[in-house]
């Protein structure tokens, strides 16, 4: 991954730890409007996922007045 993409990685993504970073990223996801496509139990599947991830990922979607595929 080059910087470029590591700066919009930390631009779009709230501090969720590495592991999911890396996961979302490894997966596709670079924006955090991308994830309105896709259901929490889909990012959950993800290896390095968890719920404390998803719970920070919910919230700031919430604040831009977004959310998962299904809600």
């Amino acid at each position: 991954m080059d910087n470029i993409n590591k700066e919009q990685l930390e631009n779009n993504f709230p501090n969720i730890g590495k592991p999911a970073t890396r996961a979302l990223t490894n997966a596709g996801y670079y924006k955090l409007d991308q994830l309105t496509k896709v259901t929490e139990s889909e990012i959950l599947k993800l290896h390095g996922v968890g719920p404390k991830a998803v719970r920070i990922l919910n919230e700031a979607l919430k604040e831009k007045q977004l959310t998962f595929a299904g809600k």
